[in-house]
């Protein structure tokens, strides 16, 4: 799989997130140039583009370089650091399928003007990202009914909180559940992933352990934002993104010291 990050600059910069994560912010923050190019060359991205993803991120407010005679070290800002640690709780906390669920849903109804396609772009990024999903239009459903908060925030956000409506509602009757879950996300490509996920790293691991862990935690770290995380009664049974969710947990216990380790041993 290391040979896949051998693209640009875009490439690199997604995976620099996935170490800045993993690594960087659980060892004090900060790490050399030196690291990031030892790391990223084993994952196949050139230096060149490793250097052009430092430069961009530090540009956009998330990583401060600071020079030490030839050296430069790269510091996380406090925005990174709230940042990543946010996402780790996400990424380690997610299990794929909704514990206890009290039958409740949270509905959003928001269209925004048709000359509103900025708005309407981040609604619907926003609103996936938080779990919803969307069976008609103008319609947002999550069966998380305490993210009402967020539903209103991002309704706010897109400047549409004052025309909106936000509900917490149980389904009393008509149509079947399954067939409205159907229409709201697309659980089909969802559990493709998943499946791609358990495909790529159930076989013989590599022999590098920074290699192993980038990987994993870079291909596993997508499923939080775009998985509704549904109640088993609204799943297909058996759902894929349990068995993935299991390996993802146990791949990353047993690998991550070593990661952890090797990541020290570049960086100090």
């Amino acid at each position: 799989m290391s040979r896949r990050h051998a693209a640009g600059a875009e490439s690199a910069r997604g995976l620099l997130f996935t170490v800045l994560g993993e690594f960087v912010l659980p060892a004090g923050g900060a790490a050399w140039t030196s690291a990031f190019i030892d790391v990223f060359a084993r994952l196949g991205v050139e230096e060149k583009a490793i250097r052009q993803a430092l430069m961009r991120t530090a540009a956009d407010g998330w990583l401060k370089p600071e020079r030490a005679g030839r050296r430069t070290m790269w510091r996380l800002t406090p925005d990174a650091e709230r940042l990543l640690t946010e996402g780790t709780e996400r990424i380690y906390g997610f299990t794929a399928v909704a514990g206890d669920w009290d039958g409740r849903w949270l509905l959003v109804l928001a269209r925004p003007p048709e000359a509103g396609r900025p708005a309407r772009h981040q609604l619907r990024t926003q609103l996936t990202w938080a779990g919803f999903g969307s069976p008609a239009p103008g319609v947002w459903i999550s069966a998380h009914a305490s993210r009402a908060g967020e539903a209103e925030a991002i309704l706010a956000g897109a400047g549409l909180r004052a025309d909106a409506h936000v509900f917490v509602a149980e389904h009393r009757g008509g149509g079947e559940l399954p067939a409205l879950v159907r229409q709201a996300w697309d659980l089909v490509s969802l559990e493709q992933r998943y499946r791609e996920f358990l495909a790529g790293f159930s076989g013989e691991p590599g022999p590098d352990p920074l290699v192993r862990v980038t990987e994993l935690v870079h291909a596993w770290r997508r499923f939080p934002w775009i998985d509704p995380v549904l109640p088993p009664a609204l799943l297909p049974a058996p759902w894929d993104g349990e068995a993935a969710a299991r390996l993802f947990a146990d791949l990353h216990a047993r690998w991550s010291a070593a990661a952890t380790g090797e990541w020290h041993r570049i960086s100090g």
